[in-house]
């Protein structure tokens, strides 16, 4: 498997870098969200690097369940930028 997984959050948001970590240590629940988000992004990344198996209705499940988390972690974000 490769070193480097797609789709991460520092990756995502390359210009909020600061905010994402400054979020991370002082809202608990944006904190929950995007260690959820880690942890559903690496699933699927695995299953798309056939290192794990799931059916197609898991993997779909997933791929959902990742973008949902993307847009709240996305919208706390926004807010975040916009108090800046």
């Amino acid at each position: 498997m490769s070193q480097h997984t797609p789709n991460e959050l520092t990756e995502i948001f390359k210009r909020d870098r600061d905010l994402i970590t400054k979020l991370k240590g002082e809202d608990a629940h944006f904190a929950r969200l995007a260690e959820e988000y880690h942890e559903v992004n690496r699933e699927v990344h695995r299953i798309e690097a056939e290192t794990d198996a799931a059916s197609d209705e898991r993997f779909e499940t997933l791929k959902k369940q990742r973008l949902s988390l993307l847009d709240q972690i996305t919208a706390i974000v926004g807010k975040a930028r916009e108090a800046v």
